[in-house]
């Protein structure tokens, strides 16, 4: 008798007790995890192209912006080699901080790319001026570049650096593509961040600002395009000689052409600059002209 109660009693007692549920069924799982999106989830690693682009537009450009990102890159490779100390840094650059230089740099090579739009559709009418070859929307447009074609008439691809009577110091640094392109992204609040500007105007201003006001020139969109230039042309083009080409000091006297002449290793480029705006034509407000007729635009 006494087993039979507790043979009922333990019955009793498993049938009070709740059932499991399954696996399937069970909402609460405390150790469970949810699956989450990386960490750069919607990076835009290449700079996007309007629609506006014809197919040979938007390949030219493509061409251009691989070949910015080229001259970026080993200007900041350079850098991280040779650190502040090489002749070319500091000819450029002064004394200043090699990490100011390598994050101006850095962010056309590695930054996001989303906020950047190059377009060929002329929306503001620019592109009907003469001398006009691409342009930054500014207010119309702060994350949009206009280009021209002039640009597809005139710029050079680096594969032709140091040939053709290009030196960097007598050549505009929008001869080719990959500086043109870097120069405009520096435009863009997104890349130059309203941080990298103009300060110096052409070869001249760019080496004696180095001289004279260091603290600018790391941030500088004219020093840091030629400097970029120069490191490609004697590292990659023509390694070890390069072509920089030779500089007229101030001091010198005007008259003294014949001795300039003959210790320049590359001859003087004569043929017409076709970015230099007719002097028939009025220059817009947002526009200033350059060393060699260059015509700049905001």
């Amino acid at each position: 008798m006494l087993l039979l109660n507790l043979i009922l009693c333990s019955a009793a007692i498993a049938v009070a007790l709740p059932t499991p549920e399954s696996p399937e069924g069970n909402q609460s799982q405390p150790f469970s995890r949810t699956a989450l999106a990386p960490w750069n989830a919607g990076a835009v690693n290449q700079f996007p192209i309007h629609s506006s682009c014809n197919a040979t537009q938007r390949r030219q450009i493509e061409l251009g912006l691989n070949e910015t990102i080229a001259l970026a890159a080993h200007a900041q490779d350079h850098i991280l080699r040779w650190k502040n100390e090489s002749e070319i840094y500091r000819k450029y650059f002064g004394d200043r901080p090699s990490m100011e230089a390598i994050g101006a740099f850095d962010i056309v090579v590695n930054g996001d790319k989303k906020d950047v739009l190059f377009r060929c559709d002329n929306p503001d009418g620019n592109c009907g001026i003469e001398g006009y070859a691409g342009h930054w929307r500014g207010e119309n447009g702060t994350d949009e570049t206009v280009i021209c074609d002039l640009s597809y008439e005139t710029r050079r691809s680096l594969s032709t650096m140091c040939g053709l009577g290009y030196t960097v110091s007598k050549f505009e640094t929008n001869t080719f593509w990959a500086a043109d392109l870097l120069h405009r992204l520096y435009h863009v609040p997104a890349i130059g961040q309203n941080w990298i500007d103009h300060f110096a105007d052409g070869y001249e201003e760019v080496v004696d600002q180095a001289k004279k006001n260091a603290t600018l020139s790391t941030h500088d969109s004219e020093t840091l395009q030629y400097f970029a230039l120069e490191v490609y042309a004697y590292d990659i083009a023509v390694p070890g000689i390069g072509c920089s080409g030779v500089r007229n000091e101030h001091d010198e006297p005007h008259t003294d052409q014949t001795t300039s002449e003959t210790m320049t290793s590359q001859p003087t480029p004569t043929v017409t600059n076709t970015d230099a705006p007719s002097t028939t034509t009025e220059v817009p407000q947002n526009c200033h002209t350059h060393e060699g007729g260059e015509l700049h635009c905001t």
